[in-house]
C-alpha cells in the first residue's frame, strides 16, 4: 500500500531537516513507519494477502537494518 503523494509531503515537511530535504535518516524512518501502519491496517482487513505481508516483513527488516 502506498501511502500518496499528499501524505508523503506532509511527512516531508513535519521531519525534514532543511528545505530540500528528502533523503535524511529522521524523514525516511517516519515516512517507512507510515507505509509500516498503512500496511497493518491493511493487513488487519485483508488477513489473506500474501504479497502485502511480505512487503510489510521486509520495511520492517529495511527499518531495522
Amino acid at each position: 500500500m502506498s501511502i500518496g503523494e499528499v501524505k508523503k509531503k506532509e511527512i516531508q515537511e513535519k521531519f525534514r531537516l532543511h528545505e530540500k530535504d528528502t533523503g535524511s535518516s529522521p524523514l525516511q524512518i517516519a515516512v517507512l513507519t507510515e507505509r509500516i501502519s498503512n500496511l497493518s491496517d491493511h493487513l488487519a482487513q485483508h488477513k489473506k494477502d500474501q504479497g502485502s505481508k511480505k512487503g510489510n516483513a521486509m520495511i520492517i527488516f529495511m527499518l531495522s537494518y
